[in-house]
């Protein structure tokens, strides 16, 4: 059910992005870094998780791409990439959701039943006028059923968005 219930926020912040409001078409390019809980909706095997990922900033179409690392704190560790939508509401309020295809390695972490993981993320954020933000992100990883085994995982994330302009000086 959880697992539907993102599919469909992805499907409409897509469909939102295609024909929504945006506040800014020229939101710069970010360094986001996250963290969170990791296995928050069984806790069969839960862990603190770590992120830290590059959000372009230029559009391909209507979509930017990213690319990340994420590890937990029982050694589990999952890099990635994808793409995302940002849909803006108002200047302030940002719903960004996000696919991407990944390795896993298990560590001594939970066994999501393969190495290619595929990610999917819903996240809401709220953009400070130095256009930083700051998130709530809800995301699943699973292995879309390559495997026999795909147990999937839901995590929940804190993030905060640093422009790379701050960063570099540009």
């Amino acid at each position: 059910m959880r697992k539907c219930c993102l599919a469909i926020a992805i499907a409409v912040a897509l469909a939102l992005g295609v024909h929504g409001a945006r506040a800014d078409e020229d939101d710069p390019a970010f360094i986001s870094l996250g963290a969170g809980y990791f296995d928050v909706n069984k806790q069969d095997d839960g862990a603190a998780d770590f992120r830290i990922e590059y959000r372009h900033g230029e559009k391909f179409l209507f979509l930017k791409p990213w690319a990340g690392i994420e590890a937990t704190s029982d050694g589990s560790l999952w890099g990635g990439a994808g793409v995302l939508l940002d849909v803006y509401f108002g200047r302030r309020l940002v719903v960004t959701g996000s696919v991407g295809a990944g390795g896993y390695a298990e560590g001594g972490g939970k066994d999501l039943g393969h190495e290619i993981e595929f990610r999917s993320q819903a996240e809401i954020a709220y953009r400070f006028d130095d256009r930083s933000r700051l998130g709530l992100a809800f995301s699943h990883i699973s292995n879309a059923s390559i495997s026999d085994d795909n147990p999937g995982v839901e995590i929940l994330n804190i993030y905060y968005s640093i422009p790379l302009n701050r960063i570099v000086g540009e």
